[in-house]
């Protein structure tokens, strides 16, 4: 039978690269999440058309998901041996 691989005591789980790559899905996540924001009026009584323009409904959930999708392909990515 095989020995399983087990992780040494102060060995991280993932490689630099997938920490890389993780990184720049969390920045992607953030920034998507940071352009969704705002669009609202100071006054309850005015209708802000800003709050439908292609920033907020295109690109900021668009941006979200590829950061989902690049953190998700980061942990699975596995280490060149």
């Amino acid at each position: 039978m095989a020995k399983k691989e087990k992780n040494k005591p102060g060995e991280f789980l993932f490689e630099r690269k997938n920490y890389i790559i993780m990184v720049i899905g969390i920045f992607l996540i953030l920034l998507g999440f940071a352009l969704m924001a705002g669009g609202g009026s100071d006054d309850p009584e005015v209708f802000n058309e800003a709050m439908y323009n292609f920033q907020r409904i295109r690109l900021a959930p668009t941006l979200v998901l590829l950061g989902l999708g690049i953190q998700i392909y980061a942990i699975f990515a596995s280490p060149k041996k």
